[in-house]
């Protein structure tokens, strides 16, 4: 087969490969083919899923359901593979049948006559209507009937025959998507038969017409996404052939862009580049910086100049415009300091970060990334001493378990953990009336010395302070070594979960109760038994 339950394991992981292994009887029509195995699967939806099986290559999928269509290899398709898997005997005799029907089928058709052939497309025609609109809008394109094709797209693109509710639904988005779909085909076949020039402002007028209809379509799928990028992937193939002039499309680039269609085609101008030539991207800068000037907030100016700037590789323009838009947790400098350092300039891109560091309003609130991209510079460099520094500052205004083990792990790097630590757990200690997380969060303190294993001080820390979840955790951490301070612990938190359902009290420990908590059932059971009852005193 070329794959097993393992492979199909790896592609999904582990979440989906269990979902996957319940929809199994949910595959129906399964046909195999030489080299591809096609199913459909009846889920939420009825999905259509493919397998391509490569001889030694193990397996790829493709499936039209909305997690598939990003590229996945979805549980959908892990059904499909393990129903293949399930029929692996039969499977070499099918695919063999399958070569044999394709070589007779092709062997019937070589065989036929001209009438004969027409014969059969004329049935086919009658039958189908979609591919009737295909062959029209091609004999169209070939025969320079610019009218028709036109009349035709526009038809095509148009909403208004799906919106039955005065917008394109979900369930009629797949019918708007296909035709969409014709329209980019025949923008290409005008563009091959010679007619470039003219599939280029047809093209344009479609993409604008797409971009407007586009706000009234619920495209959750992204088929119609996918159908209008396919129109505007026509329209650069026809730019390309027809070399339209240079200036006239950084115009209409730059105000596409900039208007308020571009959602639905997310067109990059720099994919023209090359049709653009040196005038053309000079009137694409001239009009990007124009843009910018009248409107210096607005995210696609900025979006704009931006790609400009990377195109051109002037790092040094990016990093000005960046410093117009800096944030105050500090995530603009991070993103200068990952430019700078991708142009090979590891000591502008350091001292950026550091920057953002200092410039941070309310450190409490200070983008974790920076933090750690200066850490791991500090670290690469030996500065171990300064990235303890930066760790322990981040304690201080974060006050948070990730914060402490941070620091934990930064100073042992550095030999200093043991003071560290007393410095630590005395700020966590004085600050744990002002810790944010609410009523069902208790104090950090309690999750730091838990984390460190240090249990005779959590007991000791716990008394007043610590939340249920913490008790338990503590608890289930002291079994062993204090069983009567544990049992005491497991029949507080039983008794909560004996009170009325919805008090304050039972909704926080069942909203923290874990499956591992409820197992030590049998445990307390057995620990508050009679002939157990002289480690029930005071410990």
């Amino acid at each position: 087969m070329g794959f097993g339950e393992d492979e199909l394991r790896a592609l999904a992981g582990t979440r989906s490969f269990e979902r996957g292994s319940g929809y199994v009887d949910a595959v129906r029509g399964l046909e195999v083919g030489d080299g591809s195995v096609t199913a459909v699967v009846h889920g939420t939806d009825i999905y259509e899923v493919e397998l391509a099986l490569g001889a030694g290559a193990g397996v790829s999928g493709r499936c039209d359901c909305p997690y598939g269509q990003e590229g996945n290899f979805c549980k959908h398709c892990v059904a499909v593979g393990l129903t293949v898997l399930r029929q692996a005997e039969a499977i070499p005799r099918q695919r063999a049948d399958a070569r044999t029907r394709a070589s007779g089928l092709e062997a019937w058709l070589t065989a036929l006559s001209r009438d004969e052939l027409l014969a059969l497309v004329r049935e086919q025609v009658a039958d189908d209507r979609e591919l009737r609109r295909r062959l029209e809008l091609r004999a169209a394109a070939a025969r320079s009937d610019f009218g028709t094709v036109r009349e035709r797209v526009l038809a095509l693109i148009d909403p208004r025959p799906f919106a039955r509710y005065g917008y394109v639904t979900y369930a009629d988005a797949a019918g708007y998507a296909r035709q969409v779909a014709e329209t980019a085909d025949a923008l290409c076949a005008l563009t091959t038969s010679g007619q470039a020039a003219r599939a280029v402002g047809l093209a344009e007028d479609a993409i604008r017409a797409l971009g407007e209809a586009y706000e009234e379509i619920d495209d959750s799928d992204g088929v119609v996404g996918q159908a209008i990028a396919a129109v505007a992937g026509a329209h650069l193939e026809a730019c390309g052939v027809a070399r339209p002039d240079p200036e006239r499309l950084a115009e209409w680039l730059v105000g596409h862009v900039l208007g308020e269609w571009n959602d639905a085609t997310d067109l990059d101008p720099l994919d023209y580049a090359d049709v653009l030539g040196q005038a053309g991207l000079a009137r694409l800068r001239q009009l990007a910086a124009e843009a910018r000037r009248r409107s210096p907030r607005g995210w696609a100016e900025k979006y704009l100049m931006e790609r400009l700037a990377k195109a051109e590789g002037d790092v040094d323009a990016l990093v000005a415009l960046y410093m117009k838009d800096l944030v105050p947790s500090g995530a603009t400098h991070l993103r200068i300091a990952e430019e700078l350092g991708a142009a090979g300039r590891p000591e502008d891109a350091l001292s950026w970060a550091e920057r953002g560091l200092r410039d941070t309003v309310d450190e409490a609130h200070v983008d974790g990334r920076l933090v750690d991209y200066v850490c791991a510079r500090y670290t690469r460099t030996g500065r171990k001493a300064e990235t303890v520094a930066v760790r322990r500052d981040r304690l201080l205004a974060e006050r948070s378990l990730a914060a402490y083990q941070q620091l934990r792990a930064a100073a042992r790097a550095a030999d200093c953990w043991e003071t560290e630590r007393a410095a630590a757990l005395a700020a966590l200690r004085e600050g744990t009336r002002q810790e944010r997380g609410g009523w069902h969060r208790g104090p950090v303190l309690i999750d730091a010395l838990l984390d460190d294993g240090d249990l005779d001080t959590a007991w000791r820390e716990a008394a007043d302070r610590a939340d249920d979840r913490q008790w338990q955790q503590l608890a289930d951490l002291s079994r062993e070594t204090r069983p009567a301070d544990a049992l005491a612990v497991y029949l507080r938190l039983v008794e909560l979960l004996k009170g009325p359902t919805g008090t304050a009290s039972t909704s926080r420990w069942r909203g923290c109760c874990s499956t591992s908590a409820l197992a030590t059932g049998r445990w307390v059971q057995r620990m508050s038994s009679p002939r157990m009852s002289p480690i029930c005193g005071p410990s």
